[in-house]
This record gives C-alpha cells, sequence and structure tokens, in this order.
C-alpha cells in the first residue's frame, strides 16, 4: 500500500501507531491541530488517506496532462568515447539516481516549544499569530501529499518545527537524521536557512528555500534553490517591463536616501547598463523625503507620456506618503506606479488612491480560479470553518511540484528542474546564479520568474505573460 511517513501530522484519517489503527475523523480546529502536534512529535506514524477497504473523504486532485518527451535519435558510435561534463560542472547532477520511495525533510516554523511551554493547552484556546503561517504551510503540504499518495506515490515525509529546539541542524547532523534524505523543503528564514544549507551542500540534497526572499549569505551552494525571489530580480524584472511595455515613457526611480533604498537604486541602474534594447530611456532618480511638496514633485512629470513611477519604499507608511504626494498630479499627469514586492499584502483603500494605477512584483500568482485551488479551499472551509493563506497555497504547490520531479525525473532533477508540465500555480524559472566573475559553479539557483500584478478593487490582475 502507498504511504507517507510522518514525525508528526493532523488533521488525519487514519493512523498507524506501533501494531494499531486508529481512525481520527472529526474536523480539528488549528488549536487542536498544535496540540496534536505537540502529542505526536515524539512519535514516528504512518499515515494513509485511503486504503483499498476504505474510501477517503477527501476528493482526489486531478493531474495536469503531462504529455511524454520524443526521445532523441542515437549518433551512431563511431568508436570514440566522449565525455560528457557533469551538468553546472556539480558531479551529482550527472548522476541518475531513482529509487521506489523517496525520503523528503519537510520543515516549517510550528513554534511548538513556545506555545507549549508550560502545558499542552493553549491559554484561551488561540494560537499566537506567529504561528500561522508556518501551521498553514504544512497543512498546505499535507494537502499536496495526501493527493499524491492516491496516486500510488511512495514516500517517506518527515516533518520538522524549525522552531524546535530538537530540530537544529547542527543536531540533525550529528544524530544523522538526514543522511537518507533526498529532498529538503524548508519555509524557514534565517538562521535556519544558512544552517540547513550547510547540511544540503555536505550531504549534496537539493534543498528548496520555500519563502524567504534571500539568499542569506550564502555562497557556493548548487544544491540551494531559491523559489522567493530576491529583490534584485524583482527590480531587475520592473526594469524591463518599464522599458519593453511602453512605446514613449517618463521612467522615475523614487526613493529616500538611505543606504537600503539607495542599495536598490544602484540595482536598477545596474540593469539599466546591461539592458540592450531600442526602446531603451533613462531612469531619472527623485529623491524624497517627509518634507518634499507635491509642487517639487510635478516638475518631474510630463504631460505627453505616461509617468512611470518606480518607488523603492517596502514598508506601507512610506509608501503611502509619497503616494499621496503623487495623487494630486493625477489630473494633470498620467501616473502608473510601480511598488515592490512587499506591496502584495497592501491595501490602497483611501480615497486620494482611487484611480491610480498601482502595480507589483511577486514571484507567486494565483487567481485561486483552478481546480486545485478549489481543492484546498473546500478542504480549508470543510475543515476549519475559513479560507486557506498564501502559505497553504504555497505549501501545496511546492510540495507537489518537486515530489512529481522526483518521481519523474530523480534525486537529481536539476537539468529539468523547469518543466512546465508540472505547473500548479505559477510559473517557476530557476537559473544558476553566479556572484563572482568567472566562476564554473552555480552559488545556488535563484527563481527569476517574476509577474507584474495590478493592484485590483475586488482581485488583482496579471500584467505580464509568463
Amino acid at each position: 500500500m502507498p504511504y507517507w511517513k510522518l514525525l508528526f501530522a493532523a488533521p488525519v484519517r487514519k493512523v498507524f501507531v506501533g501494531n494499531d489503527f486508529c481512525n481520527l475523523t472529526i474536523a480539528m480546529s488549528k488549536s487542536n491541530i498544535c496540540s496534536h502536534l505537540l502529542a505526536v512529535c515524539t512519535l514516528a506514524v504512518l499515515l494513509s488517506a485511503c486504503s483499498a477497504s476504505r474510501k477517503s473523504s477527501k476528493t482526489a486532485t486531478p493531474l495536469p496532462t503531462v504529455s511524454k518527451p520524443v526521445p532523441e535519435e542515437k549518433k551512431k558510435d563511431n568508436g570514440k568515447k566522449e565525455e560528457k561534463a557533469a551538468p553546472f560542472n556539480v558531479a551529482a547532477f550527472g548522476r541518475e539516481v531513482k529509487k521506489d520511495v523517496y525520503n523528503i525533510a519537510l520543515f516549517s516554523p510550528l513554534y511548538l516549544d513556545s506555545v507549549f511551554s508550560t502545558s499542552t493547552d493553549i491559554p484561551g484556546r488561540t494560537l499566537p499569530r506567529y504561528v500561522l503561517p508556518g501551521l498553514d504551510f504544512y497543512e498546505g503540504s499535507q494537502l499536496a501529499l495526501d493527493s499524491l499518495q492516491q496516486q500510488g506515490i511512495k514516500l517517506n515525509v518527515v516533518i520538522y518545527d524549525s522552531k524546535g529546539r530538537q530540530n537544529n541542524p547542527q543536531t540533525l547532523l550529528r544524530n544523522k537524521s538526514l543522511d537518507s534524505t533526498d529532498l529538503i523543503i524548508a519555509a524557514v528564514g534565517t538562521p535556519e536557512l544558512k544552517e540547513l544549507s550547510d547540511v544540503a551542500r555536505g550531504k549534496e540534497i537539493n534543498m528548496i528555500s520555500a519563502t524567504y526572499p534571500n539568499d542569506g549569505g550564502i555562497t557556493g551552494n548548487p544544491f540551494l534553490l531559491i523559489t522567493n525571489s530576491l529583490l534584485k530580480t524583482h527590480c531587475e524584472a520592473i526594469q524591463h517591463y518599464a522599458q519593453e511595455g511602453f512605446a514613449t515613457k517618463n521612467i522615475l526611480l523614487f526613493h529616500r536616501n538611505s543606504t537600503f533604498e539607495k542599495h536598490l537604486v544602484a540595482d536598477f541602474k545596474a540593469d539599466y547598463e546591461k539592458t540592450n534594447s531600442s526602446k531603451k530611456s533613462r531612469i531619472r532618480e527623485v529623491i524624497w523625503n517627509d518634507s518634499t511638496s507635491e509642487t517639487e514633485l510635478a516638475q518631474y512629470l510630463l504631460a505627453d507620456r505616461p509617468n512611470i513611477c518606480i518607488i523603492t519604499a517596502l514598508d506601507e507608511t512610506s509608501a503611502k506618503d509619497i503616494l499621496r504626494k503623487l495623487s494630486v498630479q493625477m489630473a494633470n499627469y498620467p501616473l502608473q506606479v510601480f511598488g515592490m514586492p512587499t506591496w502584495d499584502i497592501m491595501k490602497f483603500r483611501e480615497p486620494e488612491f482611487k484611480g491610480m494605477q498601482i502595480y507589483y512584483t511577486s514571484p507567486y500568482f494565483n487567481d485561486k480560479t483552478d481546480v486545485y485551488s478549489r481543492y484546498i479551499t473546500d478542504y480549508f472551509k470543510r475543515v476549519y470553518k475559513s479560507r486557506p493563506s498564501d502559505m497553504a497555497f504555497k505549501g501545496f504547490e511546492l510540495t507537489w511540484y518537486f515530489v512529481k520531479q522526483l518521481t519523474d525525473k530523480g534525486v537529481y532533477f536539476n537539468t529539468n528542474v523547469n518543466d512546465p508540465s508540472k505547473r500548479v500555480f505559477s510559473n517557476f524559472n530557476y537559473q544558476p546564479v553566479y556572484l563572482k566573475e568567472g566562476e564554473s559553479i552555480p552559488d545556488y539557483f535563484e527563481n527569476k520568474n517574476i509577474y507584474i500584478i495590478q493592484k485590483g478593487d475586488s482581485s488583482d490582475i496579471k500584467m505580464n505573460i509568463q
């Protein structure tokens, strides 16, 4: 029978503990889930979403259509053997390692030690807000595993609370807990990202950084795949879109005179210098502060073409401050405002922003109309009486995508990591990053696919076709 093995999991329909099966068919609140996780976190349990004799309560998620590649015609042997270089000069990537059962380690910040520091009860029966993102990522991953298991895919999956004291990467390394791991999926930040990356590099395990938009200072690890693109990549995408998306334009880069924002400006300028396009227009800097007046800003604007206003502010207060200054100019000048990826959760519903065209960037896009999204949404409504967060969708998407990579291409799927046939919500475009010129081995791989998304009243709209 297909199975997947978890360190802990909830809610589930059938749990194997020791020699006995027990059924857990009740809908559980997230508080109860967290309590259940603590209760079984020291046990290795075998879970099955369905069996030959019992129907699952879940509906299996339909598979995307996968077309088999046409085999290449073999060249005639002329008696000479040519040595083929390993992909990206990484010897492991040239090996084909396929298994009947793959071992996956999934790390998510559940904060069980903090939540249950004094007892197994949650004060007020309400989980702290900082627990929810990690818990939702875990739950989304579990739903993906459950659907994949129904397709006969066999996995050993161990879930680690990345904030648990016993799950320190160095401790796991000493205990040899990760020795047989084939893939690490990690929704972690600092310092866990660097620590896990070191383990992955030493053990030659592909590691997916699922949510952290930074490389954490990591170098020399071609086994690391960063999904949530770095700010530098977002800046490049905005610059390209601004240059190519408008025949005539006045590109303005609004930033405060801070070290961080000046660093982003340098990224824009560097990419501008590398851009080779007949539509290329220069970028003009506009340094602003709280005392900058609307009249001062107006001198940079033109009435006969779109004014592409790129704003480097990451926080909501600064973003809205500069937008208010620009909003008074909308009657006289055509404005297109492009913000940073942090703007995805911001709401611009104030009256002064009505009619303003506001865009932001993101490596993820999900309009939640597809069959996978409906499956996840229906499950959360039925079990939790709530809507799934973006972290639940990310957990589902990345778990599904990379398990499919494993079962299709084996442990080292790196040469075909951008396979569109395994797409769930977003397109991925993992590219090698070389931090020093002349390097032969990538420092890591980064998802370079960036969506340009327009803020809408009821829903956001994807602008660029990816």
